[in-house]
């Protein structure tokens, strides 16, 4: 499965990323992260499917079809928020998507910049995200499009998924969104929008973001190209 191409205007576009845990794990331990922390697969959003997920999970990632509905949807939903300020916890990270394409790098980042732990070695990323921490999400965007390095880490995987790399010019209509917890409460972080989304109190990542991810599936009943990934920590001896 491939994601999305930004609707908005950009001089760059990336190669779409497959929603394939052993791609997500290259380019995050490239990047330095702990080889203990790997992406999995979700098989499913019933108690018992996700039980089956190891713990701890720091992040679940949800690649989902961009229709009428959701568009209509999400257009709705930031326009009742720009009504309502929501609180917004001082610590969390929210990067804006300005390049093409680069909605699995987006979610990545959001997943690694929100995780309590100390994860990160010494390197490309570590350096990014110690940069990013005081800017806007627009001063975010502007240091992804000029970072060379990691473009080309994202080209990279890329071109090592299990389907065929589409061309540049082919229209994608997948995208990736994260969801984490800061502070007690569920995030929704997707570059897309204009800002993140405060899902209310959270004690359990997984169940909660389920949750959000099933209301989203029903908007949408006939459509089918819905998957999910999982941030998780797991001991040597089971990797």
């Amino acid at each position: 499965m491939q994601e999305e191409q930004t609707h908005k205007p950009t001089e760059q576009k990336w190669l779409p990323l497959e929603a394939n845990p052993d791609v997500w794990n290259k380019i995050i331990h490239r990047l330095k992260v702990n080889s203990q922390w790997n992406f999995v697969d979700v098989y499913g959003f019933e108690p018992e499917l996700l039980a089956m997920i190891p713990r701890p999970v720091t992040a679940i990632i949800f690649l989902f079809p961009l229709t009428e509905n959701y568009e209509k949807f999400k257009e709705e939903e930031e326009a009742h928020l720009a009504r309502h300020e929501q609180n917004i916890s001082p610590d969390l990270i929210f990067f804006k998507q300005t390049i093409a394409n680069a909605c699995g790098m987006i979610a990545i980042l959001h997943a690694i910049a929100n995780n309590d732990n100390e994860i990160v070695g010494p390197g490309l990323l570590s350096n990014l995200l110690e940069k990013a921490a005081p800017m806007s999400p627009d001063e975010r965007a502007e240091l992804l499009e000029n970072c060379t390095e990691l473009s080309s880490v994202h080209q990279e995987a890329a071109n090592q998924g299990q389907t065929q790399t589409p061309d540049l010019g082919d229209e994608v209509n997948l995208h990736f969104s994260c969801f984490v917890k800061v502070d007690d409460h569920l995030y929704e972080l997707d570059g897309r929008k204009p800002f993140p989304i405060n899902h209310g109190k959270c004690t359990d990542l997984v169940a909660s973001a389920a949750k959000i991810i099933q209301q989203h599936m029903a908007r949408d009943p006939d459509e089918t190209e819905f998957s999910a990934i999982a941030l998780t920590k797991q001991p040597q001896s089971q990797q």
